[in-house]
């Protein structure tokens, strides 16, 4: 019986697809289980040192954010007053009198206060005054230190509400200035409009008379002419006389200064009054 003859070629050619073909399987198969395998290994490393940088990463000092100034005060009840000793501090307003029960407010009681003086402060809180009188109760200190204008800028931002400051800061940063005189009916006071990132200050020549306007404590501004500026708080108006014009571009920034510290975020200010 002849045996069966396969060409040698035929039988190279099978054998070497299927070398071809187990090597491919092979290459395969190590790609999927190092991709399996090496990649978990890889995001535990990558975690792993994530948490190393984060241990080793310097914790940031905490801001320091204290409010310290007390002076002695009498609290006027009518004809009468108390004696006693008024205190700031960032718990708020304390007043301990020689005699009697001890007051307290904290910042979120306190509605608004009037600083028309460095040594006069009137509180105005939500405690209903009695039955058969309207408002709110108000208390009015005399001090004998005078509050210094970082202090009563520092109570103003605490509060964040609308106040009248009389105290406005001399030291403080402003990217404008333009000598004013704001008319009144006892005469009217001269000075310098300072306008800075904090809000507008306007000191004068003689110390009386001043103010210190936050941008949140302002409802509107107007320009009828280079020459006037009115001031439109929501506790007051004030009206400037400019000894110098203010230009388009300045007057335009102060209202963007407006915009940005609408803490309702929304266009309550109301529009431009310009000329």
């Amino acid at each position: 019986m002849e045996g069966i003859c396969v060409p040698a070629r035929r039988v190279v050619g099978r054998e070497r697809v299927r070398l071809i073909v187990f090597a491919l399987i092979t290459v395969l198969a190590g790609g999927v289980s190092s991709k399996l395998f090496a990649a978990p290994q890889g995001i535990r490393e990558q975690v792993r040192e994530q948490s190393l940088q984060e241990r080793e990463a310097p914790v940031p000092a905490p801001v320091a954010n204290t409010l310290e100034w007390e002076s002695q005060a009498r609290l006027h009840h009518g004809l009468e007053g108390s004696p006693g000793t008024l205190t700031l501090s960032q718990d708020g307003l304390v007043f301990h009198p020689t005699k009697g029960a001890t007051l307290h407010w904290p910042f979120l009681e306190i509605q608004t206060f009037d600083l028309l003086s460095p040594h006069r402060l009137v509180i105005t809180g939500y405690e209903n005054r009695s039955w058969h009188e309207h408002g709110e109760r108000k208390y009015r200190f005399d001090l004998s230190v005078a509050m210094p204008p970082d202090i009563a800028a520092d109570l103003a931002r605490r509060v964040a509400k609308p106040v009248r400051n009389a105290d406005p800061n001399p030291a403080s940063t402003s990217f404008a200035t333009i000598p004013a005189r704001h008319r009144t009916l006892a005469g009217g006071t001269n000075g310098t409009l300072h306008f800075g990132p904090n809000g507008i200050d306007y000191l004068t020549t003689n110390g009386q008379g001043g103010r210190s306007w936050r941008w949140s404590d302002i409802q509107t501004l107007a320009k009828p002419d280079p020459f006037q500026l009115r001031v439109n708080s929501y506790r007051e108006t004030f009206t400037f006389e400019l000894k110098q014009p203010m230009s388009r571009e300045l007057f335009d920034r102060l209202w963007d200064e407006i915009y940005a510290h609408d803490v309702n975020g929304s266009a309550f200010s109301g529009p431009k009054q310009t000329p």
